[in-house]
């Protein structure tokens, strides 16, 4: 089983996580299914996720979306099919096994701990990163106190990294919604995934919050290199981002391919756009 281990390290330019890059995993996802109490959440689905890509799944309420990620990253276990992480089968892992396979999830209520700081969050983001055992931290001497200082370190790399200066040493409670989701996607970063998962960052956001997300994917993707899938109702934002897509609906997949294809696609317009035509 592969483990998360600290191979890469950030520059000392800007902030940028460039010591992570191209560390990005291949994801195939091969029939799952899932269902609740005889009601199928999710058919037979496959799609693969080529590795540091970033593919956006999107479709209508009730799709099956947020399911399929929660299969991916062991909150779910399906009901048949593989899910495979270069060419391990990681269906029905245990979350902390999932973590140590390097599967980092930002989730759509961001799920913060509020009463503690930006950096404070971080540092839990990077808790698969901690050796010291429960006696070294706790007279943090030695090791435990050298390990906890280059931490605190990188912390500091993905604070520079989100431009999140002035919320460093602020509660996550305290802040706008917009920063907390974007704190959610850093501490999902901050454990150096080589899959990330992110479901719905930019819902309840505004249109300049919402910029400002797209400015950091486009960022992640290119600088930092993880396996990215997606999961995005904005589907302009997905044709100007994503580098393929994935369309769900009552929990089927009905069409993979590049946004411009996928957009024009009749039965993507009559299951996710309704109305809207494609232009």
């Amino acid at each position: 089983m592969a483990v998360c281990v600290a191979d890469g390290e950030c520059d000392d330019l800007g902030g940028e996580m460039v010591g992570m890059s191209g560390r990005g995993a291949r994801l195939e996802i091969k029939n799952v299914d899932l269902s609740f109490g005889g009601i199928a959440a999710i058919k037979s689905v496959s799609f693969e996720a080529r590795a540091s890509e970033l593919l956006a799944m999107v479709g209508p309420n009730g799709a099956g979306k947020t399911a399929m990620l929660n299969c991916i990253n062991g909150i779910y276990r399906p009901k048949a099919g593989q899910i495979l992480l270069d060419g391990c089968d990681i269906a029905g892992q245990p979350l902390h096994k999932m973590v140590e396979l390097g599967v980092g999830r930002a989730f759509q209520h961001a799920e913060l701990f509020p009463h503690l700081t930006v950096v404070e969050n971080l540092l839990i983001g990077r808790h698969c990163r901690f050796r010291a055992g429960l006696w070294g931290c706790g007279i943090y001497l030695g090791g435990a106190r050298k390990e906890e200082i280059e931490e605190r370190r990188q912390a500091e790399r993905v604070v520079d990294f989100f431009e999140l200066y002035r919320h460093r040493d602020t509660q996550v409670g305290a802040l706008p919604y917009g920063i907390q989701k974007i704190v959610g996607v850093a501490r999902a970063l901050a454990m150096e995934p080589k899959l990330l998962l992110l479901d719905e960052p930019c819902t309840g956001l505004v249109r300049e919050e919402r910029e400002n997300l797209a400015r950091f994917l486009l960022r992640i993707s290119h600088e930092v290199g993880p396996t990215v899938i997606w999961v995005e109702h904005d589907m302009q934002m997905v044709s100007d981002l994503a580098d393929r897509v994935v369309v769900l609906n009552h929990g089927a997949k009905i069409i993979e391919g590049v946004p411009e294809v996928v957009r024009r696609a009749p039965e993507v317009v009559e299951a996710y756009l309704g109305h809207m035509t494609a232009q």
